[in-house]
């Protein structure tokens, strides 16, 4: 596609789904969802990089550092960062919930030699609206609910959701490749 093979930016974000039979889930307040909260980094191209799967009460300040700790020791290249903010429908007047803007997650950023651009939606915006680089790990969450096995979380286990993550993604792959 006329880029480098090797990706130097990418998005991340988190997804909370329900794991009605898993041994470690907690509660999402915001979501008011009870089970899993997946933790993901993309490129720019949707592509997966990074995944981490953690109880649904776990911030997305505190998943957000174990993926730039995960992002650092396996992609060296990647140097800036794309994360959105959120509207919180839990907070009084929809305000935004700043998780990925918090003080710890950008230390650690600094820490590790990343730029993180915070995505933030216009307060005079009504309704749905495209944000840039947003819809890219949201394409990304929407192939991986594709698979029947992956709109929720059916495993008791991390390790094997994780690894269900793992395969669909690369048959998506496998199959891109195969019909470009």
């Amino acid at each position: 596609m006329g880029r480098n093979a090797s990706p130097s930016g990418g998005v991340i974000d988190s997804q909370s789904v329900k794991a009605p039979s898993a041994k470690t889930r907690g509660y999402d307040a915001g979501k008011k969802v009870v089970g899993r909260k997946r933790h993901i980094a993309v490129d720019t191209d949707g592509r997966l990089l990074m995944v981490n799967l953690t109880p649904a009460d776990i911030s997305d300040s505190a998943g957000g550092q174990v993926i730039l700790d995960g992002i650092r020791k396996r992609w060296l290249w990647v140097k800036h960062l794309f994360a959105p903010s959120q509207r919180c429908s839990a907070s009084p007047a929809g305000a935004l919930d700043s998780a990925y803007d918090r003080a710890q997650l950008m230390d650690k950023a600094a820490f590790l030699d990343f730029t993180i651009g915070v995505i933030k939606r216009s307060d005079t915006a009504k309704g749905f609206e495209v944000l840039q680089r947003r819809w890219v790990v949201e394409r990304t969450f929407g192939w991986m609910t594709r698979w029947c096995r992956l709109v929720r979380d059916y495993e008791q286990r991390i390790g094997v959701s994780k690894a269900m993550i793992h395969i669909a993604m690369a048959f998506i792959l496998m199959r891109r490749l195969a019909h470009p």
